[in-house]
C-alpha cells in the first residue's frame, strides 16, 4: 500500500500562511496559546467600563459583548474545547482592552481555533516555546525524561529503556530456570 499523500510545495506552504494569516486579522479578537491555556484579547472602545460588559464564560462557549450592543458580540460561540472556568479569568485593561484567559482542561493540546465556527489554524506549524523540565507535571516529566534517554540510547547504538527492561526481565527467568538452553533463541 502506498501513500498517496504529497507534501505540499513552498508555495502552496506560503499561501496557505498567508491565507491563514489573513483569516486571523480579520476576527475581532487577538489570541494566542501555550499548551495549558489560550490568551485572547478584544479591543473595545476607550472608555469601556466593566458593567458595559457581558463576558460569560463557560466550560464549552464564551460571549464576550457591550452591553448596549449584546446582539453584536466580539465573540460568541462553543469553545473549541473545554475549559476549567475556575481558573479562566478576564480583566479589562486600561478601558480599552479584554484580556481573557481560558484555562484548558486538555493541556497537551494546541487548539487550532478559540470557537468552533472561527477560521482554523495549523497546529502542526506551532512552535512552542522550550520549557524546563521542571515546568512540567511530574507524569509528563517521566515520559519526557524517558523519551530523552531513549533517544540519547539510540544514538550511542545503546539499547533503549523498553529493551533494558525485557533483558532484565529474560536475564531473571533464565536465573530461575537454569535448565533451559537459551544459546541458540533470537529475540527481537
Amino acid at each position: 500500500m502506498t501513500d498517496n499523500t504529497k507534501e505540499p510545495t513552498k508555495e502552496e506552504e506560503a499561501a496557505a500562511a498567508a491565507k491563514e494569516k489573513a483569516e486571523q486579522e480579520a476576527l475581532p479578537y487577538k489570541w494566542s496559546q501555550v499548551l495549558e491555556e489560550v490568551t485572547v484579547v478584544v479591543d473595545v472602545p476607550p472608555g469601556t467600563r466593566s458593567r458595559d460588559l457581558i463576558v460569560d464564560i463557560n466550560r464549552k462557549s464564551i460571549v464576550v459583548a457591550l452591553k448596549k450592543s449584546a446582539d453584536e458580540p466580539f465573540i460568541s460561540g462553543q469553545l473549541y474545547n473545554d475549559i476549567k472556568v475556575d481558573d479562566s479569568t478576564w480583566t479589562l485593561d486600561d478601558q480599552k482592552e479584554i484580556t481573557i484567559t481560558l484555562a484548558k482542561v486538555n493541556r497537551i493540546e494546541w487548539w487550532p481555533h478559540v470557537i468552533t465556527t472561527a477560521p482554523k489554524i495549523d497546529v502542526k506549524r506551532i512552535q512552542p516555546e522550550n520549557s524546563k523540565l521542571s515546568d512540567l507535571d511530574d507524569d509528563t516529566r517521566s515520559m519526557v525524561e524517558k523519551m530523552m534517554f531513549d533517544q540519547q540510547q539510540k544514538q550511542l547504538g545503546k539499547p533503549t529503556s523498553d529493551e533494558l527492561k525485557k533483558q532484565d526481565i529474560l536475564k531473571k527467568f533464565q536465573a530461575q530456570h537454569p535448565e533451559l538452553d537459551f544459546s541458540q533463541a533470537k529475540f527481537s
